[in-house]
């Protein structure tokens, strides 16, 4: 037995949507709209699955299977019950009158703008079946590009986990125990024995401030930087900037702008349109308002190269690319080989960041049993030598 909610209008269809789900009405309890559609947005679709309806449908168009008996099949064979029951609004709604934009358009917690804007394209233009592969190819190389993205993150992490936790473990646990044998030893402390006990009792006294400070910053910065957008812009120019971590991050905020731009443009969106949509998808404020900029100048007469590089966002290779595009008309192909260069400048760039993290961060380790062990070991030693004069 199963208990979840679905969307209906009377206990018939609800129990019509059941069967043909797969399922038999047991019994049944209605709730408000407002709260249906809050659990429902709670819910997410995986990008996997997200990836095998937009190649599915490109197959299922393609063959010549009208598009409201390819959602049917779809709905029927599909296993994450949430998109099921997304699948089957969707089938309502055109069966309403609804075009196939329009009923993706109701839920976009899964389908996210550039996507309904592409469907909507692809049924004025006759070309949904070219859209359709267009997306499931860029919902595929976006999820390799955040897989990458991860993949540098998940092995700092944890061992910064274990590093975190065994200098906690030594300088709560270990240390307290070994200070009355450090003081009864006699003899002049050194400065670096003081001070990994000052910092051991810190941590046992302050261990709230400890842990707590970094997670407390954490949660006030992200509060101040929704309320303040000023700061919020700060915030983004500083995460583009950061040692190491922010150029990784331009190129591949870059790199998905470039590829949502030229998809969309090969559609016959415009190139105004097409960066009205995009400044929204790059998700930092620095990058947004270099596109509104660029927005700005083209809608102003400018060509599209000159407004690329007055933003001073983009390196003057791309500049190039974009402008070479645009005087032989091929300017999503332009596009589409900047995406090509960011992403192959991030994967370089995380082939070359990975190796390093490990032995950085043994550095790091060792450095603070170094000095765990000269703060322990040196009174010892200099109260021995002592003894011997």
């Amino acid at each position: 037995m199963r208990s979840d909610v679905i969307e209906a209008d009377n206990p018939l269809e609800l129990e019509q949507r059941l069967q043909s789900m797969g399922f038999d009405l047991i019994r049944f309890k209605e709730q408000k709209g407002r709260h249906l559609n809050v659990k429902l947005r709670r819910k997410s679709v995986s990008r996997p699955d997200l990836i095998n309806f937009a190649f599915d449908m490109e197959q299922l168009t393609r063959s010549g299977v009208p598009i409201l008996e390819g959602l049917k099949d779809l709905r029927d064979s599909m296993v994450n019950f949430h998109f099921k029951e997304i699948l089957t609004s969707v089938i309502d709604d055109i069966q309403g009158g609804k075009t196939f934009s329009q009923s993706l358009e109701v839920h976009p917690q899964v389908f996210d703008k550039v996507f309904i804007t592409l469907v909507k394209v692809g049924e004025e233009s006759g070309r949904l079946s070219e859209v359709l592969h267009d997306l499931a190819e860029t919902l595929k190389w976006q999820d390799e590009l955040i897989s990458q993205t991860k993949k540098i993150m998940i092995y700092p992490a944890l061992v910064s986990i274990v590093v975190i936790s065994v200098v906690t473990f030594l300088m709560v646990y270990l240390i307290p125990q070994l200070v009355p044998f450090i003081k009864n030893m006699g003899g002049e402390i050194p400065f670096y024995t003081t001070a990994l006990i000052a910092t051991s009792h810190f941590i046992v006294d302050y261990w709230y401030i400890v842990f707590g400070m970094p997670i407390l910053t954490t949660i006030l910065i992200k509060m101040y930087a929704r309320k303040s957008p000023k700061f919020r812009f700060k915030l983004d120019n500083l995460k583009l900037h950061i040692w190491l971590f922010g150029p990784l991050l331009l190129k591949i905020k870059l790199a998905r702008f470039s590829n949502y731009m030229a998809m969309m443009y090969a559609s016959g969106i415009t190139v105004l349109n097409s960066l009205a949509i995009s400044k929204d998808l790059v998700d930092n404020m620095v990058l947004s308002h270099a596109i509104e900029t660029t927005k700005n100048s083209i809608s102003e007469g400018e060509s599209i190269s000159d407004s690329f590089s007055r933003v001073d966002v983009f390196p003057p290779l791309v500049i190039r690319m974009i402008r070479v595009g645009e005087s032989t008309g091929g300017l999503d192909t332009a596009l589409m080989n900047v995406s090509y260069f960011y992403n192959r400048e991030v994967k370089e760039a995380i082939e070359k960041i990975e190796p390093a993290i490990g032995p950085a961060l043994t550095i790091v380790l060792g450095g603070i049993m170094m000095w765990i062990m000269m703060a322990v070991l040196g009174p010892v030693y200099d109260t021995i030598a002592t003894l011997k004069i």
